[in-house]
């Protein structure tokens, strides 16, 4: 059985969570700033279907990414030195979100519900919640979106409607945490996607105390530049 909240965002101790399903912490509550900042803190996230209750997960073990370690392939190393897209920060959170709650092939239905869009778009509002976007001419063609806390970000979906765009948007977001002195981007899921890019899992102890000293790293909120940086991407290894 698992707690049921209300009232303020007081969660359970991570290490009250669910084997089975994996992480599944506490029900309830509410998606609102203080709820997601403070889960995220704790390394909490909600996850659920449309027809769910707000659900909570911590699971163990953590699918984490360090922003110096990504896997560049040299297909896509050569993509990025050509600069196919027009790569942008928080241009346009709102269609980021929107694309990735898209159907899509190889799931059934989404849990980007319409309470999650208002939710991350409520956090984007005060500089907490961002997104990283890839243009062909006008056309957005991949991206992804996620939170940031002091040094610590957490990713939360992607897209892609061009090859490796989503990809491309990936190796831009790491370039700028690293730059900005970020130290770790969760990936929250195991994918063998994630793990292809350099994603790999580590204990829930480790993750809290890692999660605990970087997001109290400083870092203020606020709207990232909308231009990405540009980078040379000649000094990519590839993998």
């Amino acid at each position: 059985m698992i707690p049921w909240l209300d009232g303020e965002p007081d969660f359970p101790p991570p290490s009250m969570a669910l084997r089975e399903p994996n992480g599944l912490l506490a029900a309830g509550g509410r998606l609102e700033p203080d709820w997601l900042l403070a889960a995220y803190r704790r390394g909490i996230f909600p996850w659920f279907g449309e027809d769910d209750p707000i659900l909570w997960w911590s699971p163990d073990p953590r699918m984490v990414l360090e922003p110096s370690a990504m896997k560049i392939s040299r297909s896509l190393r050569r993509r990025l030195r050509r600069r196919e897209f027009d790569v942008r920060l928080d241009r346009d959170f709102e269609a980021v979100i929107y694309a990735c709650a898209a159907p899509r092939i190889d799931a059934a239905g989404t849990w980007i519900t319409g309470a999650m869009r208002a939710a991350y778009g409520r956090l984007h509002e005060l500089g907490h919640a961002h997104s990283v976007e890839c243009y062909s001419g006008d056309r957005l063609v991949g991206g992804l979106y996620g939170v940031a806390i002091g040094r610590m970000f957490f990713g939360e979906s992607m897209f892609a409607r061009a090859t490796d765009a989503s990809k491309v948007a990936l190796a831009h977001l790491c370039r700028h945490l690293e730059k900005h002195g970020f130290g770790l981007i969760d990936c929250q899921m195991t994918t063998s996607h994630l793990a292809s890019l350099g994603g790999h899992e580590i204990g829930r102890d480790e993750f809290t105390g890692r999660l605990a000293l970087l997001t109290a790293a400083g870092g203020a909120a606020g709207r990232w530049p909308e231009r990405a940086a540009d980078f040379d991407w000649g000094d990519a290894e590839p993998c």
